[in-house]
């Protein structure tokens, strides 16, 4: 049902116009279509090379899973700005505008959430405590809370194990930073890339190890981020902007169409293509863009898809079924104090 309402709600917004899902995805057909409708947002190639499996493998959020209990409402006592973007509003807080790499693996979910979740132990800390969450150690220690690993998980699932459990420090592949970087390689998807080629729907979810790497200190246990609560944002535009405005970026899940993956500039709307699935992303801001407003979202498919990895899309008609999965959570400062 939830499915289904998110592909109603990309459909609803454009009434009246004409659609057409019967081009190839990642296909000059498609890309010329966007771009000749003269909408709000620009197309282009980013998965070139890429096998189609590989990039159905990045939509692996689980759309409609369980709910966390839903905060109380805060945007009635809040003066919200026009715009906002977080990495210009917390300058000491470099997580927030980092772009990371999920590589071969449905891990989105994970990714939105450790990212978010590292921007606000920052945050929350007034910039004294920068940490990279590690996405490894919630990717695959989480288990069947957090759904199927890189095959696809619940974000509410990922802020649970968060609050219950802890989450370990861990920067990208090869980073060496932190108890757990991630161990999936980056793959290259581009004409002229270094990268390895991507794998395609061949990978397996890493096993949880509960060992940092070598040479890190302190030890597994000790190293432990934990969240004092977890929560789902009420699927209002302006809470969702109080709750960004307030404490931080937040994790949202939506339905992914094919034109999506060629996402190059301006403020996506759903034009044509066929569902590949859902995909979890972390909102750091909102603004407007040529009368056309949006939220400013960073994704984790690296820094060379989209722009620099980043994208906008439309802002308060829950478009694709952005603004109907926001989860979020508040970190315990407590554990900090001796560094604050």
């Amino acid at each position: 049902m939830w499915r289904l309402l998110a592909a109603l709600s990309c459909l609803l917004v454009l009434a009246g116009a004409r659609s057409r899902s019967d081009f190839q995805p990642l296909s000059d057909e498609l890309v010329n279509y966007v771009n000749k409708r003269n909408t709000t947002w620009q197309a282009g190639h980013n998965f070139r090379n890429a096998h189609l499996s590989y990039v159905r493998k990045l939509c692996g959020t689980l759309l409609g899973g369980p709910k966390l209990p839903q905060r109380v409402q805060l945007a009635e006592d809040v003066v919200l700005p026009e715009s906002f973007d977080a990495r210009v509003h917390w300058p000491n807080c470099p997580t927030i505008a980092e772009i990371r790499d999920q590589g071969s693996c449905g891990s989105c979910w994970a990714f939105g959430a450790v990212e978010a979740i590292s921007d606000r132990i920052c945050i929350r800390t007034n910039g004294h405590v920068n940490v990279e969450v590690s996405a490894e150690d919630l990717l695959t220690c989480c288990g069947e809370k957090c759904g199927e690993g890189c095959n696809g998980g619940f974000p509410s699932g990922a802020w649970n194990f968060w609050t219950n459990q802890g989450l370990v420090s861990g920067g990208l592949y090869e980073s060496h930073i932190g108890c757990r970087p991630y161990s999936i390689p980056p793959c290259e998807h581009h004409v002229n890339g270094s990268r390895p080629p991507c794998s395609g729907e061949g990978g397996s979810t890493p096993k949880c190890s509960k060992i940092c790497e070598p040479g890190y200190s302190p030890a597994y246990k000790e190293d432990k981020h934990f969240g004092c609560s977890s929560y789902g944002v009420p699927s209002s535009e302006k809470e969702i902007m109080a709750e960004i405005y307030k404490n931080g970026p937040v994790e949202a899940a939506f339905s992914v169409y094919a034109d999506f993956l060629m996402y190059k500039s301006g403020v996506y709307q759903h034009v044509t293509g066929e569902m590949m699935g859902g995909h979890a992303v972390r909102i750091l801001g909102w603004g407007v863009e040529n009368n056309t407003p949006y939220w400013l979202v960073g994704n984790s498919w690296n820094t060379d898809w989209g722009d620099n990895g980043f994208f906008k899309i439309l802002r308060g008609q829950d478009h694709c079924g952005i603004e109907s999965e926001i989860v979020a959570g508040i970190p315990c400062t407590d554990q900090y104090w001796n560094q604050i």
